[in-house]
């Protein structure tokens, strides 16, 4: 009794500083185990840094895109705007092939960045529904790289460009293990911020935070605007290590929504940590990789989305509180 009444409160704290995310980051562990047994040589450094090299894009997808979502909007744009990074900037290559590496990704960050911005202004200032807007710009992006190519991207990304995405520091760390981590402190940094309180006081209640003060539109055009720069930067990676094409970012956006899902976010806005965001993309990447070792299609990876999405939607929508009291109720009293 003494052991189960010292060890409740332990219990309790390390649940309570987990947070939301707790589930995700049990499952993650629980993935990464059975990577281990199932390929013996996962964790050798080599491979399993190429696996975070994998995993980098959708998780600094998701980290702008619960941006987003916990201030209460969506971003569908994220996909269209990885692929039309990548094959813009190897059309501009292809005119200009000396172009410097650094002045060409800076270039690609503040295009995604003003791509987040117009999604934001149309958003909050004419009142067009962020799902609406972002599916329309997700089809301009998808309908002007088709036009501009013809379906089939004729540039090339030069070998100082693409190792951002494919290239190592130091000889072993890969350049997009450290944006990944870069990116990552950065999310968290800008979530523990007046700015971060912010963004989740908007998605609680947007009445509330207005009437404290809060500029919501302002908070909600800065999210946008951040999660189209993590696109343009998710851009520079996948240019990196898969080359030009013209669906190089097709179906992010979706596995970036995934993600947060996973993660614990509310879609409404309002809760959620943007590591458990992050975790959600490793778990996703993991799950694929597991699949992938056990012989399982790539095919239903979409499958996969679709039920994780409406599994994590329907238990974070669940009553726990009231399930416990009819538990409660039904035992007779209250548990010891």
């Amino acid at each position: 009794m003494t052991t189960a009444t010292a060890t409740s409160p332990t219990y309790k704290r390390v649940v309570r500083s987990l947070g939301t995310g707790a589930p995700v980051y049990a499952l993650l562990a629980a993935l990464l185990v059975l990577l281990a047994i199932t390929d013996i040589g996962f964790y050798e450094p080599d491979r399993f840094l190429a696996f975070v090299k994998r995993a980098a894009p959708l998780v600094i997808l998701a980290a702008g895109q619960y941006l987003v979502i916990v201030c209460g909007e969506f971003d569908l744009s994220v996909g269209a705007i990885v692929t039309a990074g990548v094959v813009a900037t190897a059309e501009v290559y292809g005119s200009y092939p000396d172009a410097p590496w650094v002045l060409m990704a800076a270039g690609l960050l503040l295009a995604g960045a003003l791509a987040g911005l117009v999604n934001g202004l149309i958003t909050t200032r004419l009142r067009v529904p962020s799902f609406i807007t972002t599916l329309g710009m997700m089809l301009i992006l998808e309908g002007a790289v088709f036009y501009w190519t013809g379906g089939s991207p004729h540039g090339q990304l030069p070998q100082d460009f693409r190792q951002l995405g494919r290239g190592t520091a130091m000889g072993w760390l890969p350049w997009a293990v450290l944006a990944c981590l870069a990116a990552g402190a950065l999310a968290v940094l800008l979530m523990r911020s007046d700015f971060g309180r912010t963004l989740i006081a908007t998605g609680d209640s947007e009445r509330a935070a207005a009437l404290s003060g809060v500029r919501v539109h302002r908070a909600r055009v800065i999210a946008f605007v951040l999660s189209g720069a993590a696109a343009a930067l998710a851009a520079v990676l996948v240019g990196g290590f898969s080359g030009v094409s013209a669906q190089a970012g097709r179906g992010y956006e979706f596995e970036a929504i995934t993600a947060v899902v996973l993660g614990g976010v509310v879609l409404g806005g309002g809760r959620g940590s943007v590591v458990a965001a992050m975790a959600g993309a490793f778990s996703l990447q993991a799950l694929f990789t597991l699949l992938n070792l056990r012989g399982v299609s790539g095919a239903l990876e979409s499958t996969v989305q679709g039920v994780i999405v409406i599994a994590a939607v329907g238990i974070g929508a669940a009553d726990w509180s009231r399930l416990r009291r009819r538990r409660t109720h039904s035992s007779g009293g209250t548990p010891s």
